[in-house]
């Protein structure tokens, strides 16, 4: 029986059935397949490397994309059936900017609000509200291009967020923002979580997936590789400590001592003049590395301590770096 509306869970608000997209002349597929729930009230993250199949994924749900196979339902509704009720009810923020430059920052909001046919009296009430909240009434009869990034894509958050959305869409939403700017729209977003709006989020950022989603699918070549919490994926590794070494020369050699030294170790990577390794429960590492380095006369550069990321994760299911594509 072909899935309709009907079979949604009242608790997802998003959910996907065999979702798959082929483009023309492309070597694979950029979704393969994806069964996945987006659960009400949570911000949920797609995490994965340029290419991924994050954005494609984000372009469905938003109607943007059509798919070559599956469904797709936001809020019950299907995607692919109904493209113009799921754009009713979701909020969208590109990586573009995508404010109108021939109106001011104020009429970026009203208009948008007359546009989803709600009345003059409360557009101009609800934007002059969102101005007030987003910290921008300052600039209300400005140009947008009086705005700073950071502002600008505030704003567009703001107008997103106007006609009161089912799902928050964000691509790469913190994407070219100084650290200062990212912080303040993690908060901004955080804020928003906990008065009720369901956020879907896509991002390169392991950091910002581990510190604003309550779940995270870590995607690559258009399938979803591990789904869970931060916390509980970070614990897939079954290591508590990360050592980055940096060596003049003797990467290999170094390896291979520290393994046989170091029953802690799980598991060690040679790229170059680097050397990563993953222990648990290892007591004095530090000075035990320095030791058995210079019981070979390898020379350390640099030396890193860490706990596991999202990122550990990924290398450890792919085994390749998350900024590689």
């Amino acid at each position: 029986m072909t899935p309709d509306a009907t079979t949604v869970a009242v608790d997802d608000i998003i959910r996907t059935v065999d979702l798959a997209k082929q483009y023309p002349g492309m070597d694979g597929r950029a979704l393969d397949g994806l069964n996945l729930s987006v659960h009400r009230g949570e911000i949920f993250g797609l995490l994965g490397p340029n290419g991924a199949g994050k954005t494609t994924f984000a372009g469905v749900l938003t109607t943007r994309v059509v798919p070559t196979s599956g469904h797709a339902y936001v809020a019950g509704i299907d995607v692919a059936k109904h493209p113009a009720l799921v754009k009713q009810i979701s909020g969208i923020v590109s990586q573009q900017n995508t404010l109108d430059r021939q109106l001011t920052v104020w009429e970026n909001l009203y208009f948008h609000g007359r546009l989803f046919g709600i009345a003059a009296r409360e557009s101009r009430r609800r934007a002059d509200e969102l101005l007030e909240q987003f910290t921008l009434t300052k600039w209300a009869r400005q140009s947008v291009y009086a705005l700073s990034g950071g502002m600008a894509q505030r704003l567009m958050v703001a107008r997103a967020i106007f006609h009161n959305p089912a799902v928050l869409f964000l691509d790469e939403p913190t994407a070219g923002l100084d650290p200062q700017s990212r912080l303040a729209l993690w908060d901004l977003l955080g804020q928003l979580n906990l008065a009720g709006q369901t956020v879907m989020l896509t991002t390169h950022y392991m950091e910002e997936a581990d510190q604003l989603c309550d779940r995270v699918a870590i995607m690559d070549r258009g399938q979803v590789l591990a789904l869970d919490t931060p916390e509980n994926l970070k614990r897939l590794v079954g290591a508590d400590t990360l050592v980055s070494i940096k060596v003049a020369s003797g990467a290999d050699r170094l390896a291979a001592t520290l393994t046989e030294g170091l029953p802690e170790i799980l598991t060690s990577r040679v790229t170059g003049g680097s050397l990563s390794i993953e222990t648990r429960g290892a007591d004095r590492l530090v000075p035990r590395i320095v030791a058995l380095a210079e019981s070979i006369d390898v020379d350390i550069l640099d030396l890193a301590v860490a706990e596991p990321s999202l990122e550990t994760v990924f290398i450890n299911l792919t085994g390749k770096e998350l900024r590689e594509s």
